[in-house]
């Protein structure tokens, strides 16, 4: 593999941080239908965007259980979840089943929306990294550039509790 497709990897530009811009792009769902995050940031107080880098590994399924145990104390707080990875729409419906996962998951295989967000692969891979995006009002407030996998739930709980509404 040459350096120079390594380093595309790379290239996509930062990640966004807590300021920014929440991205309005449209991805797959776990169903297979198109959905524009604009429509959901406008919908809900917040919105977690989490990336993960592939479905039913131990990592990602430790994150996405967390979340789907939180699930009901975040939606009391009107927090969307939208967990997105490279995976296909039929992977994404598998571990949503699997898990019971009670929240949407995109199936980014055009890199659509891990590109519009900056999250760069893992090195020689095409595993989006593991990060997190809390957003209000379609503004990033909160970000967690490694993904607290297991603890992601109450991270997100912890930071809203810290919010001045």
């Amino acid at each position: 593999m040459a350096l120079s497709s390594i380093i595309t990897g790379f290239a996509r530009g930062e990640p966004l941080k807590v300021g920014d811009s929440a991205p309005a792009v449209t991805g797959i769902t776990d169903t297979g239908t198109s959905l524009a995050l604009a429509d959901v940031y406008a919908k809900n107080t917040y919105t977690l965007v989490y990336f993960y880098p592939k479905a039913d590994t131990p990592g990602c399924t430790k994150q996405g259980c967390s979340l789907r145990d939180g699930f009901e104390a975040l939606t009391q707080k009107g927090v969307a979840v939208i967990g997105v990875s490279h995976d296909d729409v039929a992977a994404q419906k598998a571990f949503k089943e699997k898990y019971h996962l009670p929240f949407t998951l995109i199936a980014d295989h055009d890199s659509n929306v891990i590109k519009a967000f900056g999250v760069p692969n893992y090195p020689m891979t095409s595993m989006a990294h593991r990060q997190a995006y809390l957003i209000k009002d379609g503004k990033i407030i909160y970000t967690d550039y490694n993904g607290t996998t297991d603890k992601q739930a109450d991270t997100i709980l912890k930071v809203l509790a810290e919010q001045k509404n």
